[in-house]
């Protein structure tokens, strides 16, 4: 641990010196009333950056917001469920009407109902709609407010290693989703649709779907294939589109266990959202156990 902590002073130290945003620069991160989401809020806050915090309950949003004020840090703060197509609605009217433009969105909350060593389906459709399909919608309804200039807007996913196309054992959906230049966004949405459809007859174990946490697994590589095809369809737009996976992380969903805390993840996530104009790629699937300047494609 004491040598990932120096790695991360000199990830901060070489942030600084390329420094590019201001007070101006305005990010939303979700589901981050704890955890990593809390530590990306408090450390882009640190850094200087407009934050908007949010939660799907209220009260323990505000409790997270105070005590970030607590600290000296200014914190914007709104009610946000992202399985909850009104609630996506309601917050991007609020933010249109409180902010001139959109710079980073990091897309982090997420759900999952299984204990580490579990592996149940029983709640797919909620995994589905909430790591999924909640993001997606929440770009689409936040896209004509992105700030598309010189410095660049920025989408950050939380994701998992989970849902590489590695983990995937079903050839033929493999070979579609391998298929840049032509996936779409219909061929992943029947991608789920199969996978619900599967759970629903009880067949899943069988039809090459992850073997770890597939419902979850499944959520994240639909969001990593739909990534990878916004990267693909803007670039050279002035947007940018990556996934970052934080590794065994110390948060609620691990039940505190990991290999990494919430602000070791946070610190990295910070670092590949910041990064110069210059040197920011897209269509990149980031691994967080990794240095941070290492990365592959989605």
């Amino acid at each position: 641990m004491a040598s990932r902590q120096s790695e991360l002073s000199s990830s901060c130290s070489t942030l600084l010196k390329s420094r590019w945003w201001s007070k101006e620069t305005v990010a939303i991160v979700t589901g981050s009333n704890k955890g990593i989401g809390f530590a990306l809020v408090k450390r882009m806050a640190e850094l200087g950056l407009t934050v908007v915090l949010t939660a799907r309950d209220n009260t323990r949003g505000m409790e997270a917001v105070e005590s970030l004020r607590k600290l000296g840090l200014s914190i914007y703060y709104h009610q946000l469920d992202v399985s909850d197509t009104s609630s996506i609605k309601t917050f991007a009217s609020w933010f249109a009407k409180n902010f001139t433009g959109l710079d980073i969105l990091v897309n982090n909350a997420a759900v999952s109902f299984n204990d580490i060593h579990e592996n149940s389906v029983e709640h797919a459709e909620t995994v589905i709609s909430t790591n999924f399909y909640g993001p997606k919608r929440l770009m689409e309804e936040l896209w004509p407010m992105f700030r598309c200039s010189s410095t660049v807007a920025r989408i950050l996913n939380v994701s998992s290693r989970l849902g590489l196309l590695s983990k995937l054992r079903n050839d033929k959906l493999r070979m579609i989703l391998l298929a840049e230049k032509s996936l779409s966004e219909t061929q992943i949405e029947e991608m789920v649709n199969l996978f619900l459809e599967d759970v629903k007859n009880g067949t899943w174990e069988t039809k090459g779907w992850p073997e770890l946490w597939t419902d979850y697994a499944v959520s994240k590589l639909a969001l990593n294939a739909y990534s990878k095809v916004l990267a693909r369809d803007y670039t050279g737009k002035g947007i940018s589109v990556n996934c970052y996976c934080p590794g065994f992380t110390q948060t609620a969903m691990t039940g505190g266990k990991g290999k990494y805390t919430a602000e070791c993840a946070a610190e990295i996530g910070v670092r590949l959202v910041l990064l110069p104009p210059e040197e920011l790629p897209t269509g990149k699937f980031y691994l967080g156990a990794n240095p941070p300047n290492l990365y592959s494609k989605i």
